[in-house]
């Protein structure tokens, strides 16, 4: 018998449904949203209802309401299942509150299809009731689907989120190490020039088109308790997407480049960079465009999921420290500082590049003083621990040092 080495994970993609797809997804909602306020009421008046219960009066229901027959059974299902599942958690997990009615203002569209309700068909997503929607195929599927959720979020774009099971085998097996150290001027910088991660500024071009919305927003911005305008929200939707399309970009950008990272290199040196700091100073904007957070989790992520190895090292005096013979310099680069120049050997490199390349050296040489950050780093003849995979942390996104 083959042990199972896959995990499940979700796949999202967007969609774009036409007008008539559209619709039918907002009816087959409001069904979805009636019975569950409904279940919510058979709660609060005491009748306790199980999902046993609840999948009876639905049965009841839609021999009564033609309204309710319109739409997909399986849907409707997984609604009372979701309800019934929210409704034990209540009780079971610390903080869960009881669920709560939905509102059409307030309450965003999901649907949840299991196996038998959807299919794909010429890499289309087809629902009950003959809806078709096209689907925007950024990555293939690792295996066949067993449920979808289909939902839209704060801006009006629609996606698909199926479940799928993956293979966590190991990658082939490669050689070569690498270093990685964030900046702003350059999102990464790597010991090999052609793996480096440029700031590629996608918010800093789509800058002008956003002011231009934001100036729009603000002519026609009412008080606060007054109703906002037409052309207020209308203003609002588009920066809200122009905003996202950006943030995009950066993801994909970093998908690309930790992928041709992981897939040459079996040890990857990565700087333990928490950029939170530079959101408060001037370089905030474009740090923020540069995402450097977004880059460091897919690169961590992607190289444990191929098996391999990981190292985080800790930023300290790496900037300072000489590649070539391990000195530390006596003073701090400034920011305005390009070019690293040791005053024992003589080397001189770029300031990133020499970095890298001594984060590289630290985790080769099993040195990083996670425990003590601030004299970690002296030399290359002394040194504490590497943090390596089963401590890696998942870190948010945010700065540099």
């Amino acid at each position: 018998m083959v042990a199972d080495v896959g995990e499940t994970v979700r796949y999202t993609y967007r969609l774009r449904p036409g007008a008539t797809a559209k619709a039918a997804l907002l009816a087959e909602w409001g069904r979805c949203r009636w019975l569950w306020n409904e279940a919510v009421h058979q709660h609060r008046t005491g009748r306790k209802p199980t999902f046993c219960k609840l999948s009876k009066l639905l049965t009841e229901a839609r021999a009564r309401s033609s309204w309710l027959r319109d739409g997909s059974q399986v849907v409707q299902q997984q609604t009372l299942r979701t309800y019934a599942l929210a409704l034990q958690h209540s009780f079971n997990v610390k903080g869960r509150g009881r669920p709560r009615p939905k509102r059409r203002k307030d309450a965003l569209p999901s649907l949840e299809y299991t196996r038998r309700g959807f299919s794909i068909r010429d890499r289309r997503l087809r629902l009950p009731g003959g809806v078709t929607i096209p689907v925007v195929w950024s990555r293939e599927l690792p295996s066949d689907p067993t449920s979808v959720r289909v939902y839209q979020d704060t801006i009006g774009h629609w996606y698909a989120s199926f479940v799928v099971r993956r293979d966590t085998t190991p990658a082939p097996d490669v050689e070569g190490a690498i270093g990685v150290d964030w900046g702003v001027i350059t999102t990464a910088t790597t010991t090999d020039p052609a793996y480096d991660l440029p700031y590629l500024a996608h918010r800093k071009r789509c800058a002008a088109e956003l002011a231009k919305l934001q100036r729009r927003m603000a002519r026609p911005r009412r008080p606060r308790g007054v109703k906002s305008s037409s052309g207020y929200l209308r203003a609002k939707r588009q920066a809200a997407k122009l905003a996202r399309k950006a943030a995009r970009q950066n993801i994909h950008d970093a998908r690309v480049w930790a992928k041709k990272i992981v897939d040459n290199h079996a040890t990857i040196a990565v700087e333990d960079f928490k950029p939170t700091f530079l959101a408060r100073s001037r370089m905030a904007g474009k740090a923020a465009d540069a995402a450097i957070g977004a880059a460091k989790r897919e690169l961590v992520d992607r190289g444990l999921r191929a098996g391999r190895r990981v190292v985080l090292v800790p930023p300290a005096f790496t900037t300072m420290t000489c590649s070539q013979c391990g000195t530390r310099a006596k003073y701090r680069l400034g920011l305005g500082v390009g070019v690293f120049r040791c005053d024992i050997c003589g080397y001189t490199a770029c300031r990133d590049r020499n970095a890298a390349r001594t984060i590289l050296a630290t985790a080769e040489r099993g040195r990083a003083g996670a425990d003590d950050v601030r004299h970690a780093i002296t030399s290359f003849r002394d040194g504490g621990r590497v943090r390596s995979e089963p401590e890696i942390p998942r870190l948010p996104a945010t700065g540099k040092r």
